[in-house]
């Protein structure tokens, strides 16, 4: 917790920008793009791949990469210091619920009047639905790049030894549960399930939308996911524990697990299914399925992801910049994201013709769920003001404390609230 700890420090020390930030651009050649992207264990084969494909498509244009951060906080921690520091990048790959921090000090450039030069956008696979997810307030802040929601990975070795069908997985949390315990009671170094609960707040958003709730009350001036539906988020998570004997794994110990063979169920993003087929051994029959909802009528899920934003403030390299863009978020680059991630395009073209994904979906039924999962997702919740990153810290340290055992669902709720409460702005 120390990193989001220095995060936060670090995001109230810009908090100041917002007045005038210092808007100037890496050094790169009129034909070179500057780029900037995070996570490179999911993205940097992908964003390669495109740099190299869009430089043939546009002879005398090229890519170069800045050193990619490990996370979205880290990116936009990035930026934001370089946007008081100098030295942007023309383009930059931001986590979708970040985009809020980044336009509240006026840094992306708005995307609306290139869209509007480019004519019927939605005949070109962006539809107003996927947008929608590049925009804050009436600004178009970037283009959706990478899409996803959570859904479930099984191992059907596992499974069968415990007694369960792998063709007829859990859809409800009551039968996930007991099926993980399953999993626990054959011994032998076996764990039950990971729900991957650290790091931010966007698996138990995923409970709380799946039960109908909200993060924040309409006016965005108090909380909301202290209701009924957090408290029985929270009491899910507790369960997972007690019942479906979750051990409090970190993320990255729980893949190797799943990995080695070592763990029937693993909830986490989408995102994951690219490194798990090249990560599973041979003792995993790898299967995935959606994520449960309890509120079959009011019960969403989050989209998580991140989208392409244009930095540079040269009006000379916007052309150039919104050319990588378009290449990046059309057909091609989204067939090259997804094939090589397991994210949801961002392109209906992409997703639906046959040159591009649209018999990838009927032959990869692993990637289906979180397709099957798009109609009922929803925004991945931007908190207003400088303290996004230090509220994520207070929801993921009280949520640590339940799955360690070390408090009640109702105790960890309420000082989560309160917590929370603190940090919003007055």
């Amino acid at each position: 917790m120390t990193i989001l700890t220095r995060r936060a420090a670090l995001g109230a020390a810009l908090a100041g920008t917002l007045a005038a930030p210092r808007i100037l651009a890496a050094q790169g050649s009129p034909t070179e793009l500057v780029v900037h992207y995070p996570m490179p264990a999911f993205f940097k084969d992908v964003m390669e791949k495109i740099a190299e494909e869009f430089a043939a498509a546009n002879p005398g244009l090229t890519v170069r990469y800045t050193a990619p951060s490990p996370s979205y906080e880290d990116a936009v921690q990035q930026v934001l210091r370089q946007g008081v520091a100098g030295g942007l990048p023309d383009v930059s790959f931001q986590g979708l619920n970040r985009l809020r921090m980044l336009v509240e000090r006026r840094l992306p450039v708005d995307l609306r009047p290139f869209l509007e030069r480019e004519g019927d956008v939605a005949a070109k696979g962006w539809t107003p639905n996927l947008l929608g997810l590049g925009q804050v307030r009436e600004v178009q802040a970037g283009m959706g790049f990478a899409s996803s929601n959570p859904i479930v990975y099984y191992n059907a070795n596992l499974v069968r030894r415990a007694g369960g069908d792998p063709d007829n997985l859990p859809t409800d949390w009551n039968s996930l549960i007991a099926l993980a315990g399953r999993v626990q009671a054959l011994g032998d170094g076996n764990s039950s399930m990971h729900f991957r609960w650290a790091g931010d707040d966007w698996m138990f958003s995923a409970l709380l939308y799946g039960h109908g709730g909200t993060m924040l009350a309409a006016d965005e001036r108090d909380v909301a996911f202290n209701g009924a539906e957090g408290l029985a988020s929270m009491r899910l998570i507790d369960r997972m524990v007690k019942e479906g004997r979750m051990p409090a794994f970190t993320v990255d110990a729980a893949l190797q697990a799943f990995y080695a063979g070592k763990m029937g169920i693993f909830s986490g993003t989408t995102a994951y299914i690219g490194s798990m087929q090249r990560s599973i051994g041979r003792d995993v029959d790898l299967r995935t399925t959606k994520m449960p909802v309890i509120d079959a009528e009011k019960g969403r899920l989050p989209t998580g992801g991140n989208a392409a934003v244009i930095l540079t403030r040269d009006a000379a390299r916007h052309e150039a910049a919104w050319k990588f863009v378009t290449f990046a978020t059309g057909p091609r680059g989204q067939e090259l994201m997804t094939r090589g991630t397991g994210y949801v395009p961002c392109n209906t073209i992409a997703a639906r013709d046959d040159r591009f994904l649209g018999s990838f979906y009927r032959e990869n039924p692993l990637f289906r769920p979180a397709m099957e999962q798009m109609p009922i997702a929803q925004a991945w919740y931007a908190f207003p003001g400088t303290n996004g990153v230090r509220i994520t810290e207070t929801i993921v340290n009280n949520i640590a404390r339940v799955v360690e055992s070390n408090a009640t669902p109702e105790a960890a709720l309420g000082d989560m609230a309160n917590g929370v409460r603190r940090l919003l702005p007055r």
